[in-house]
């Protein structure tokens, strides 16, 4: 699981890797907790029109756990803030956003994960060996708050079994389930925006352990 990360905030960059353009001064946290605002991408909302002047896809911010239309405050995304990709499509939290294939992308410069090797978590800063940003699989929802009317998007990072990984395996506390985020690669980010919920599965997968470093 991962509660922690730095996002990808220079423009260059979300324009190099990502292939968007923020629209707005994304005057955020460079570090990012459950509940704080973080940037996202998904596949516009007006990407089939076959308008030219729209883009594929779009950066949005919004809150670091999802949080469902059901909801009664933004409370709950302190802990939705990852989602088990192998039961996300039953969990209330997550079902609509699944079944809706509300894919999108969380940009990262940095994970944050402890290591327990010592005895004691160390939380310890894990980014990609090529110095490229990471694209973190997520789902994505939007909540309308009923005090005021309004909306607020909100996305969650999709987790997978890492008990096998060579590198991940060493993470999290002893004798529990070793978790990790879903890294894409590169040349998947497209395709993973626009896939159907049928076939969201295909794209969970490990990122290779020697593609991954302590910082």
């Amino acid at each position: 699981m991962c509660s922690h990360f730095d996002p990808v905030l220079d423009p260059a960059k979300l324009d190099t890797y990502f292939g968007v353009e923020p629209q707005l001064p994304l005057d955020l946290k460079d570090s990012l907790w459950p509940g704080y605002i973080g940037p996202f991408i998904r596949e516009h909302e007006y990407a089939d029109v076959g308008d030219e002047a729209v883009p594929q896809n779009e950066l949005l911010v919004g809150s670091f756990g999802l949080i469902p239309h059901w909801a009664k405050d933004t409370k709950i995304a302190r802990n939705t803030f990852n989602a088990r990709s192998e039961t996300a499509d039953t969990k209330p939290s997550f079902r609509e956003a699944w079944k809706q294939a509300r894919h999108c992308i969380i940009p990262a410069e940095a994970i944050y994960e402890p290591d327990w090797r010592s005895g004691k978590a160390v939380a310890t800063r894990i980014v990609r060996t090529d110095g490229k940003p990471m694209g973190i699989a997520g789902l994505w929802s939007v909540w309308r708050n009923p005090k005021d009317g309004q909306d607020l998007h909100s996305f969650t990072m999709l987790t997978i079994n890492a008990d096998q990984h060579d590198f991940m395996k060493h993470y999290h506390q002893p004798q529990k389930e070793k978790r990790m985020i879903v890294i894409l690669q590169n040349d998947d980010y497209e395709a993973w925006l626009s896939a159907p919920a049928e076939n969201t599965r295909q794209f969970l997968n490990p990122y290779p352990a020697e593609s991954m470093m302590v910082d």
